[in-house]
């Protein structure tokens, strides 16, 4: 039997990349693949995959959503700052709503009024950034009294002695994937991403189905809000900043094209995971922080490549 190597290259080049990065750092570090550091690097990622579920469903569709770094900066610092006003849970349901909010005015302009995704999500960039400064007057917000309030457990706390971060993230990715593969509405993702012109003439309400994506997205991105105010106990205007780029980093390394019609929740997760685990990885092997951002560079890169070639059923053009 001959064996595809140039397809086997493209549908899988980078897992066998990476596989040979966690061999080499565990060859260097009895540490890297330890229990303790595997969660660890789970927690640490928790935060960006859950956005990332969303933002599978509208890039799925074919759209982008490049808002969410700034929207994540946004909820936090709505969560934090409405802990102190009315409670823990009317802070989380507060936060819940101005992220569907967020997401519904996106997906009106993209679905509804067919605007270009890729202006509107980073107009929206621009006006979420704006109205962080404009809602917390320019100051950092913390939550007043945190030792007696039980807000911490969604970002602190653990099951088990797994963490609860890790147990939503990865809770909210198996209820993701049961909706994208199980469901008439996760068809009508494929569908609308894969052709929208002929999802219309199939009787699919591509609009509609565009609208709910970024529904998801606001909602995803308003749960890692949720978690990240809780882990930090305080919001920063600046504390998003960079996550659309490693999103959208991860989404691409898990195989979900940007052309739309193609991808999985569960590929995602795995992608995701992928860059937490280079980036602790480049950590305990001494590399200084911003060589992190230079090796996400090179994975989008590497990633687009590889899904373009696979796409023309060609490496070069």
């Amino acid at each position: 039997m001959t064996i595809n190597w140039r397809g086997l290259l493209q549908r899988h080049g980078l897992i066998l990349a990476f596989g040979l990065f966690l061999a080499g750092v565990a060859l260097g570090n009895d540490a890297f693949l330890t229990p303790g550091n595997i969660l660890d690097v789970l927690r640490q990622v928790s935060i960006t995959g859950l956005i990332a579920l969303g933002v599978t469903f509208v890039v799925v569709t074919g759209r982008l959503d490049l808002s969410v770094g700034s929207m994540l900066t946004l909820l936090t610092v709505i969560v934090v700052d409405q802990h102190n006003t009315l409670g823990s849970g009317l802070a989380i349901l507060c936060t819940l709503l101005a992220g569907l909010a967020i997401g519904a005015w996106n997906g009106l302009l993209v679905g509804y009024l067919g605007f270009n995704a890729l202006i509107v999500t980073l107009a929206m960039l621009s006006l979420l950034n704006g109205v962080t400064l404009w809602y917390s007057g320019g100051s950092n917000v913390n939550v007043v009294g945190a030792d007696q309030s039980w807000f911490g457990v969604f970002g602190r706390g653990s099951v088990a002695g797994i963490p609860v971060p890790v147990i939503l993230f990865l809770g909210s990715a198996g209820a993701a994937s049961f909706l994208l593969r199980r469901t008439v509405f996760g068809r009508s993702v494929y569908a609308v991403g894969g052709n929208q012109v002929t999802s219309v003439f199939s009787g699919i309400d591509a609009r509609l189905t565009v609208f709910c994506a970024y529904l998801l997205s606001g909602l995803a991105t308003a749960l890692a809000a949720v978690v990240m105010g809780s882990r930090v106990m305080g919001a920063q205007n600046t504390i998003g900043q960079g996550y659309e780029l490693t999103v959208l980093a991860g989404i691409i390394l898990g195989g979900t094209s940007l052309m739309g019609g193609s991808g999985s929740i569960w590929r995602t997760v795995i992608g995701i995971a992928m860059l937490g685990f280079i980036q602790n990885g480049l950590l305990l092997m001494g590399f200084p922080y911003y060589v992190q951002w230079l090796v996400t560079w090179a994975i989008i890169i590497a990633a687009v490549w590889i899904d373009l070639a696979a796409k023309r059923g060609k490496v070069f053009a």
